[in-house]
């Protein structure tokens, strides 16, 4: 049995779920910034293609330009489209924001509460309980 199967997707939904708490924190943060786009990802796209093994370019040379290791490719990320657009360009809703956050958290703590049960399934049958 690999290690990786028992665990599911629930560990790279767990990253997946961080990482978008901190591009919606980004969000919130630059609501009052002119001329900032608010930006997201869809999850369900990101978590299906990393469950496929994700396409990274690798360099070969430390002159070549690097890559973005970041877990979400820039190719991936989504501009909002704003309801009401501001006068200053800035297309961050703080109620959209705040309302995807508190969802998002929602869902991390359920993945998280996933991780945790397999994790003691695991523990419990190589204990023998």
């Amino acid at each position: 049995m690999n290690f990786d199967d028992a665990l599911g997707i629930h560990p790279q939904a767990l990253q997946l779920r961080a990482r978008r708490a901190e591009v919606i924190a980004s969000n919130l943060a630059n609501a009052d910034t002119p001329g900032y786009k608010a930006r997201d990802f869809d999850f369900h796209k990101v978590l299906a293609g990393e469950m496929q093994g994700p396409v990274r370019m690798q360099t070969t040379s430390n002159k070549h330009i690097q890559t973005d290791n970041g877990l979400i490719p820039p190719a991936q990320m989504l501009y909002r489209s704003p309801t009401q657009p501001s006068m200053d360009g800035n297309t961050v809703d703080t109620e959209q924001e705040h309302t995807a956050f508190a969802s998002n958290s929602v869902e991390y703590q359920a993945s998280l509460r996933f991780l945790n049960g397999k994790v003691s399934g695991l523990r419990s049958a190589i204990k023998g309980e």
